[in-house]
């Protein structure tokens, strides 16, 4: 059984190997010599430093475990190049949108689900309002249940 493509915007595929490349080039040298000077110190079963710097060094070989599976199932999807697709909502979107009752503009992107930070307005792919706005367009509106309630959005613009 084949294993399910990860979809990714060119800059969260980018972020993801940055990190990666830190990882293994910044983070996991320096946990390596902590722990060589930790042992230094002698016994082994009273040395939190020792500890602290194994627990760092396992989350850090976790984490470079998990962000090589995620790259190497990466499917990169680009829309940008695309006339004609700028003319609708797609994945990699940078939409904005203005609530119809309050007036308000929001703007989002809409990304894949390893890229989702509501703090950065990047929404997943799978999310209600981003399946709302899949291939939309410019003035169209759109409903989404939130918890407060069902919210009308107009979208203004589109963006990749």
């Amino acid at each position: 059984m084949a294993e399910e493509l990860i979809p990714f915007t060119k800059d969260g595929y980018q972020a993801l190997q940055d990190e990666l490349h830190r990882l293994k080039q910044v983070d996991r040298p320096k946990v390596i010599q902590e722990i060589a000077e930790a042992r230094s110190h002698g016994d082994l079963s009273e040395n939190a430093e020792y500890h602290a710097a194994r627990e760092r060094q396992g989350f850090i070989e976790g984490r470079i475990a998990e962000l090589e599976g995620n790259l190497s199932r990466a499917n990169i999807i680009d829309f940008s190049g695309d006339s004609a697709a700028n003319s609708q909502v797609r994945f990699g979107a940078f939409v904005t949108v203005q609530d119809e009752a309050t007036g308000d503009k929001k703007t989002f992107r809409v990304v894949g689900d390893l890229e989702a930070d509501i703090q950065k307005n990047k929404i997943s792919v799978s999310s209600p309002i981003a399946r709302a706005l899949l291939g939309k367009k410019i003035d169209d509106m759109i409903e989404v249940n939130a918890p407060k309630g069902s919210v009308e959005y107009v979208i203004t613009e589109i963006r990749y």
